[in-house]
């Protein structure tokens, strides 16, 4: 069955930068959709970034300019460089898969990873 894997968070202090990222198994990058979403303590998820098969990427407006994903095909991989860090970027981030082009809903997704924390204080 169809694994992600994330790794990368942890604390930062406001201005700072955090790479996450994502091993997928059984999963082909290459082929699908993967995204990074984000579920703050008592909010909805939400959906922070996704990169598509032919790398067609799409963000958050209020991560724009801030964070960039990418992927690298031949480790079934993806990252989320997150740069300029504020506090209400502070969250439960999770690595997310679709066997197909990018979808418009969250709960399209049907592959997550366990969640990894960030928290911006």
């Amino acid at each position: 069955h169809v694994q992600l894997v994330e790794s990368g968070g942890g604390s930062v202090q406001p201005g700072g930068s955090l790479t996450l990222s994502c091993a997928a198994s059984k999963f082909t990058a290459s082929t699908g959709c993967m995204g990074w979403f984000r579920q703050p303590a008592g909010k909805e998820r939400e959906a922070v970034a996704t990169i598509d098969s032919d790398y067609t990427t799409s963000y958050a407006h209020s991560v724009k300019g801030r964070f960039t994903i990418s992927k690298d095909n031949a480790k079934n991989t993806v990252s989320l460089e997150m740069t300029s860090l504020i506090p209400d970027d502070t969250a439960v981030y999770y690595c997310a898969a679709y066997g197909g082009s990018c979808p418009r809903r969250v709960s399209d997704f049907g592959y997550w990873g366990q969640g990894t924390q960030v928290t911006v204080s």
